[in-house]
């Protein structure tokens, strides 16, 4: 199994950045249903003010191949447009586990 996990800075005030991550956490998680090679979905939204960084996602697929299947997945993609225009930074480590 691989672990895909993402983080993002987002842009806007401290509300804009809470809108569009809980937007952003509730579209991640219908995913497991939506393609089959993503076995689970974690999302985390940062609580910790002293902190710059705004979401976490971990996904979990089998293979490093399938976390290309699953980024091109068309409701991936959908997924990922609601957080593009808002993002500031991405952060990404896949590895096996």
């Amino acid at each position: 199994m691989v672990n895909h996990i993402v983080s993002f800075k987002l842009k806007g005030s401290a509300d804009e950045r809470r809108r569009v991550a809980e937007e952003f956490k509730a579209a991640l998680l219908q995913l497991p249903e939506k393609i089959e090679c993503l076995k689970s979905m974690q999302v985390g939204i940062n609580e910790n003010p002293a902190e710059d960084w705004d979401v976490v996602l971990i996904a979990v697929v089998p293979t490093m191949a399938d976390v290309e299947v699953y980024a091109k997945h068309p409701a991936h993609v959908a997924a990922a447009s609601i957080v593009a225009p808002h993002k500031e930074s991405r952060a990404c480590v896949d590895y096996h586990v």
